[in-house]
């Protein structure tokens, strides 16, 4: 039986040793493997435990195929759900995120849907969704 999760995001970030420094100080990630790529300056994959859940990433590789790192300003066409415990979780991780470089697209706010609700950009374009159940 395989360990690894049935379902994970798979980010390609520029540099993805930054992005790991940024995901483990930001979202108290925790890292479970890493791949460095031959040449000794890119990673080919690293697999992050994040709030329970998987994320795996790596650098560009455009010789293998056509995925690219996304531009900080434009669209984004996929976005990273975290499900907090708490709507405290939600302010705290971003109020990390923006001040170690994520900008802020939506501050924490209480949802008509029952979340502490935020939305943010992480230096490396990815945008990450937070939610956290309000108290009742």
């Amino acid at each position: 039986m395989s360990t690894r999760p049935p379902v994970a995001p798979y980010l390609t970030v520029s540099p993805a040793a930054g992005a790991i420094a940024f995901y483990t100080a930001a979202f108290d990630a925790r890292q479970k493997a890493l791949m460095p790529a031959l040449d000794g300056m890119r990673i080919m994959h690293c697999e992050l435990e994040i709030n329970g859940g998987a994320l795996f990433l790596s650098d560009a590789f455009p010789e293998f195929g056509k995925a690219r790192t996304p531009l900080p300003s434009e669209p984004v066409t996929m976005s990273v759900s975290l499900e907090f415990a708490t709507a405290e979780q939600v302010d705290e991780v971003f109020a990390r995120a923006t001040k170690l470089g994520a900008s802020g697209e939506v501050t924490p706010t209480d949802s008509f849907w029952g979340t502490r609700t935020a939305i943010l950009r992480d230096p490396f374009g990815h945008r990450w969704i937070m939610n956290g159940p309000l108290a009742r």
